[in-house]
């Protein structure tokens, strides 16, 4: 071990270690407050200067972080927020926390890293730790991001260090978040891996498990969230049959689960929302090309999820028509924006094709969700309205799409005349009158 390493290991030891996050976003955000709260200087890098001014202000823009932890580490001093990325040249370690999403035609785009690496290129220095979070295919951090901090003149494993860990944040989870999560680790070299372990040991509370390598633990990250989809793909399916043959597929999986081993419970929906579950497992099958592999487990799971949303208006279409109306013209009002219960996170929501149908079949629609004031949907804004008694009573079929805590389903069942409900959100409720439908 040389004795930049040593340095390094001693300053996050004693916590003097000043740390960089580049991205302070879902991700970004909530891991620069847990490494502030642990007792080091963090510096938050971002391009949106909205974003800096109101983290420097102590204002929080992401539900899983809290206003008064934000508020009492910016006041000390311990969190502040730049887009001026000179300032890495102070930094000890920095954690690039950008997006990666898909192009058009379902390829990662990786240019946010790329340019996050080609700023932190600039002022890379000796003994300098840089972690990859950001969800990407495997071979991203050795093929995409080391040849730009090599091309500095610095070799990796030897001046500075470089490693990947995926993040696993959950938007909402009340019991797992970035503090007690278990982390996974895996650098280019021993000497890396070691480095960011330790670093990520000091921060957080969950295990920090280390692998062989950076396509280890980008590998494990797309694995973890094809398992879903792939899953998710499946109960889909089921509540498509299910609904053919007359059966509550809400009530098989409840029953299913009760067998103590072999089986996972997963739930259908009106389509697959977030940031990770509908996108990371493409970035495997973009890259099993390179192998002449073709994932058709994954782009079967992709095409059952994707098509739920189609599926949940002609099932709609069908509803209204038993009353002999058409779905132009019928008043519909659309409960939940948001991708998943409780959080302001519509990041590929399905809801959003669902709107896009709505206006395609000429409906007239209303939404309405507490965590989501205004949302966009192409160059249209909508407008989400307060649940009221005259709202539900004046809507020929009311569609439950995102099943908040904060609505009152009794209320909605007693004021509604028509249900149909894609999260099995009235399951407690006993008494509804209303014509009700499930998925």
């Amino acid at each position: 071990m040389n004795e930049t390493t040593k340095s390094l290991l001693q300053k996050i030891e004693d916590k003097t270690a000043v740390i960089g996050v580049v991205g302070l976003g879902y991700v970004g955000l909530p891991l620069a407050v847990e490494k502030a709260k642990a007792g080091y200087q963090v510096i938050g890098f971002d391009v949106q200067q909205k974003r800096a001014d109101m983290v420097n202000q102590g204002v929080n823009y992401i539900g899983d972080v809290v206003d008064e932890e934000l508020k009492q580490i910016v006041e000390e001093g311990r969190l502040k927020a730049t887009t001026d990325y000179s300032l890495i040249s102070g930094v000890d370690a920095v954690a690039i926390c950008v997006p990666t999403p898909l192009d058009k035609y379902q390829q990662p785009d990786t240019s946010y890293v790329e340019s996050s690496g080609r700023e932190i290129a600039k002022y890379l220095h000796e003994g300098m730790l840089v972690v990859l979070e950001s969800t990407t295919y495997p071979g991203t951090t050795e093929e995409v991001l080391m040849p730009i901090l090599e091309a500095t003149g610095l070799k990796v494993g030897v001046d500075f260090h470089l490693a990947y860990s995926p993040e696993r944040v959950d938007p909402g989870n009340k019991v797992f978040n970035t503090k007690n999560t278990p982390k996974v680790v895996g650098g280019v070299t021993p000497e890396c891996t070691k480095v960011a372990a330790a670093m990520y040991r000091a921060v957080l509370e969950g295990e920090v498990h280390e692998v062989s390598s950076p396509r280890v633990a980008e590998m494990e990250k797309i694995l973890e969230n094809t398992f879903r989809n792939i899953n998710i793909g499946l109960a889909n399916e089921m509540a498509i049959l299910c609904n053919k043959m007359g059966i509550d597929v809400w009530e098989v999986i409840d029953a299913a689960k009760t067998k103590p081993y072999g089986f996972m419970a997963f739930y259908p929906g009106p389509g697959l929302g977030g940031h990770c579950i509908p996108i990371d497992p493409f970035y495997l099958t973009w890259k099993a090309r390179e192998y002449n592999y073709h994932t058709r487990l994954i782009e079967v799971a992709g095409e059952i999820n994707n098509a739920m949303p189609e599926f949940v208006v002609d099932r709609m279409m069908k509803i209204l028509n038993r009353y002999g109306k058409s779905l132009n013209g019928s008043k519909v009002v659309v409960l939940g924006v948001a991708y998943k219960k409780d959080i302001d996170d519509m990041r590929e929501s399905p809801v959003l094709e669902i709107v896009k149908l709505l206006e395609k079949y000429q409906a007239e629609f209303v939404t309405v969700d507490p965590h989501i004031p205004s949302f966009r949907v192409g160059e249209k804004v909508y407008e989400t309205a307060e649940l009221t008694g005259e709202l539900l009573e004046s809507a020929d079929l009311v569609l439950i799409t995102t099943d908040h805590s904060a609505f009152d389903y009794q209320f909605i069942a007693d004021k509604s005349k028509v249900i149909f409900d894609t999260r099995n959100a009235l399951k407690e409720i006993k008494d509804i009158r209303a014509d009700y439908e499930k998925l």
